[in-house]
């Protein structure tokens, strides 16, 4: 055995040991999609406020029936009470670990907020003793918690309002209006107002809430209308696909370039040290410990970022990354200059557009489809992409830019570069074509860190390397890449800017 590769082999057993520990601390972190769900039935709440002008009265109640449904409030009830059940379950679950104070914290900070909101919705219903037994349980379980003097102060101004007879207390406006946003802040100031008799404000804050409610039902339409065009033409595509390879076999579309081949000159080590250096070890060594070491030279706390520096920050420790990994992959492969035909081809004169396109809107039904099988797997738990929750709780615009500068076009770019350009075609030396696909999409999705994503993620991958290695071009894989980064992002700025 060389030097090299036993220090490779040193390097791979690191890299085996800081990527198990990523995904295994995965486990604990809640995943985002019970969030998006609840800020998605937010906008419900919003636009079942909108009254829409008579003459379109009845255009009005065929578009509500199908973006909000008869019962929003009901159906908002449930998914709230669902969430805070999924939300105890996880505590209690934390609760057994090791270490489990700040997770455990958070986790009963989320309660609290749920059962604040879950008590407005049932005020809304008529169920005011329900919702008055809600906020009372808040007592005694946030007595303990360092944080949690604004959540017994918020509960106890609702109670007042939703008494008989109510108390007003002097900060019940202010408290509401410093703790609730969004539709949970017109529910309990329209209760004040009518309380106070204060019709004047209530009429400013109803004018307010309408103008919030058409702009939610635009936002449900984009969300709902683009998203699903997309899904129905992509169960189209993959019928007519799928029909096709059937009737032609290797002359369909699915089999078109199956039997041409990559030429591989290196071997398993340049293989293991383009992703092992130049990608695992970069990604979750060598970047960390330059920004921890830049951090404290500097005096900086990066928890005190706001969305901008953390914009910034992303953007740089990305950049770093595919400085680090491509210099890696060039230096590796420069020994075999000039490459065989193929290798990371890219042409613009091809019909890679519609191959990326196309490969997009028949990613769609099936992602969608795992991902709702892979929520049952994980209650929520798992982990998520951090960038999701930055992205959707953002209003900055120049941090919006940075993050789809960063996701929407470096990501695809370097990612695919790795998986798909020299990852995948790497592999068929040592395997057929369908293995290599699902082996790279694998390895694809563990790049990511988040153990919930990897199933979800390597239906991704599967995609990306069919449309790869049919088209024989990285435009048509940059491009789906491109096209999901960027419909994500969409959706998650059109969700959180409905919150407020």
């Amino acid at each position: 055995m060389t030097i090299k590769r036993f220090i490779l082999g040193i390097l791979t057993l690191l890299t085996i040991i800081l990527v198990g520990a990523s995904l295994i601390d995965s486990i604990t972190q809640p995943q985002i999609q019970s969030r998006l769900e609840l800020y998605q039935t937010n906008l419900i709440l919003h636009a079942t406020e909108w009254q829409a002008d008579p003459e379109f009265q009845q255009d009005f109640s065929t578009l509500k029936n199908n973006l909000i449904g008869e019962n929003a409030s009901t159906s908002a009830l449930k998914q709230y009470k669902e969430v805070q059940s999924g939300a105890k379950d996880n505590l209690e679950t934390v609760k057994t670990l090791e270490s489990p104070s700040q997770s455990a914290e958070q986790l009963q900070q989320l309660i609290d907020e749920l059962t604040i909101r879950i008590g407005i919705l049932q005020a809304e219903q008529g169920e005011t003793e329900e919702a008055l037994n809600t906020w009372q349980t808040l007592i005694p379980t946030s007595q303990s918690l360092p944080n949690s003097q604004k959540q017994l102060e918020l509960a106890k101004v609702l109670r007042g309002i939703w008494s008989e007879p109510a108390r007003i207390f002097p900060e019940t406006e202010l408290t509401i209006k410093n703790n609730l946003e969004g539709w949970f802040s017109y529910q309990a100031l329209s209760r004040l107002y009518q309380l106070q008799e204060r019709t004047e404000d209530l009429q400013i804050l109803q004018a307010k809430e309408q103008e919030l409610a058409e702009e939610a039902v635009v936002k449900l339409t984009v969300i709902s209308a683009i998203p699903g065009i997309g899904l129905f033409v992509g169960v189209i595509l993959l019928i007519v696909l799928g029909v096709q390879f059937l009737l032609k076999g290797k002359d369909s579309i699915l089999a078109q370039n199956t039997d041409v081949t990559w030429l591989t000159p290196w071997d398993t080590e340049t293989l293991i040290q383009v992703f092992v250096v130049g990608f695992f070890l970069v990604g979750q060594l060598v970047i960390p410990i330059i920004f921890s070491l830049g951090f404290q030279f500097l005096n900086i706390n990066p928890a005190s970022f706001d969305v901008r520096s953390k914009a910034f920050y992303v953007w740089a420790n990305y950049g770093f990354l595919m400085l680090g990994g491509l210099s890696v992959l060039y230096f590796s492969l420069k020994p075999f200059f000039p490459l065989p035909e193929g290798w990371f081809n890219i042409d613009w004169k091809k019909g890679w557009f519609f191959w990326g396109l196309g490969g997009y809107v028949t990613a769609l039904p099936l992602v969608i489809l795992v991902s709702l099988i892979n929520q049952q797997l994980w209650y929520g738990q798992g982990g998520s992409n951090p960038l999701l929750s930055i992205a959707l709780e953002n209003r900055d615009p120049v941090a919006l830019i940075i993050f789809f500068v960063t996701a929407s076009i470096a990501a695809p770019v370097f990612e695919e570069i790795m998986f798909r350009g020299f990852l995948l075609p790497s592999l068929t030396r040592y395997m057929p074509l369908g293995g290599a696909i699902l082996l790279s999409s694998l390895f694809f999705a563990i790049a990511h860190m988040n153990i919930s994503e990897v199933i979800p993620l390597m239906t991704l991958g599967i995609v990306l390397g069919v449309v790869y290695t049919r088209s024989r071009n990285l435009l048509s894989s940059m491009l789906l890449h491109c096209l999901w980064n960027s419909g994500t992002l969409l959706s998650l700025y059109v969700l959180g800017s409905g919150s407020a």
